[in-house]
């Protein structure tokens, strides 16, 4: 058998080993089971066996395959077998004793009365379709300490470099200024042509994009260095363009009154925004998150103790990421200011957007 790594309550963790799984997992997986556990590789994101132990020496009565993003505060139930409730509540006890904020649920064999009756809310589904190598139709919380964070529409990204757009369209909905039926894969390219410095979106020009969209909404850009940004891996050529673009977008801020705040914005004031019921777009690195580090937006929505709740508009199907895990993401205070403060100079951007809806909006 695998080697034992943790025991928390009612049951025991080892680590999971896709071509060495010990032996009670075998007994107690159902058919297709094993087959969506090794069909990607989850490695990157820590993947563990939670077993609870039957009478017998070398005998489980329930398992769970679980899994995290790094550098974040929950875990995610892949599937429960055997004894599920058994299983479930080993995974809770074992979050509870890592000092997690919540426990997810992929729908993959998860009824919702089943979750339900054991304290999970069903997740709205993603507003984009959902194909079978991009997560299960359906997804479970459980959060821990008794938070209720209100749940914005998610939206996937549909290209590589739309996060930007995405995340506004995200917040816009969220406050009730943008339908949320309206956030389709149209609204989403118009905004990333309008905010777009090719092909990323940098605050400046996000902000005033953000502005156009929704007259009535305040926004603000922060941004603590007073030069173009995100161009460092261009030539010298393209970066010329660029930086010009930037510098347009600076005049345009002033001409349509997003104001362009030069001090680093902290975790402290983060978690001020959003109380104020203001939308956060942060920009971060994924470098903790998923391994590689590119600039990429994401929405900071709400909070609870010691961590920031997060709308991730893309997921990491290669590694077993799906939307159940980057909806409702909370990630810890401490690893968000690390994930937003990015190289090589060390600068933080973000655009805030008031949370009140404007007269015109359409009730969902």
């Amino acid at each position: 058998m695998a080697r034992q790594e943790e025991s928390p309550a009612q049951g025991i963790v080892v680590p999971f080993t896709p071509d060495a799984a010990p032996a009670p997992l075998k007994r107690l997986v159902g058919r297709g089971v094993p087959e969506r556990w090794q069909a990607v590789d989850r490695s990157a994101h820590a993947p563990r066996i939670v077993a609870v132990p039957g009478g017998d020496a070398g005998h489980w009565t329930a398992a769970a395959l679980v899994s995290a993003r790094p550098h974040t505060a929950y875990l995610k139930i892949v599937d429960a077998v055997g004894d599920v409730p058994a299983a479930v509540a080993a995974v809770v006890a074992h979050a509870r004793s890592l000092g997690l904020a919540q426990v997810k649920w992929e729908g993959w064999t998860a009824s919702p009365e089943a979750a339900a009756a054991l304290g999970f809310a069903p997740l709205t589904p993603p507003l984009t379709p959902v194909g079978e190598e991009a997560g299960p139709a359906a997804g479970y919380v459980r959060w821990l300490h008794g938070d209720r964070v209100a749940e914005p529409p998610y939206y996937g990204q549909s290209t590589h470099f739309t996060c930007g757009a995405v995340t506004a369209l995200m917040a816009a909905a969220h406050a009730g200024t943008l339908p949320r039926q309206a956030l389709d894969r149209q609204a989403e390219l118009t905004l990333w042509r309008d905010a777009t410095n090719f092909p990323a979106c940098e605050p400046v020009g996000l902000g005033v994009a953000a502005r156009r969209a929704w007259p009535s909404s305040p926004v603000t850009v922060h941004l603590d260095v007073d030069r173009p940004v995100l161009l460092d891996h261009y030539s010298e050529d393209e970066r010329e363009w660029r930086a010009l673009l930037q510098r347009a977008s600076r005049t345009q801020a002033g001409q349509v009154g997003v104001p362009v705040d030069p001090r680093h914005l902290s975790i402290t004031a983060i978690r001020s925004a959003i109380g104020r019921r203001e939308n956060v777009l942060l920009l971060v690195s994924l470098a903790g998150m998923q391994g590689f580090d590119v600039p990429h937006w994401v929405l900071c929505h709400g909070t609870v103790p010691g961590a920031v709740v997060i709308e991730d508009p893309w997921a990491n199907g290669a590694t077993g990421d799906t939307w159940v895990d980057a909806h409702l993401l909370p990630v810890p205070d401490a690893s968000l200011d690390t994930m937003a403060t990015l190289s090589p100079d060390r600068f933080r951007g973000a655009v805030t957007m008031g949370g009140q809806p404007a007269r015109d909006a359409v009730p969902h």
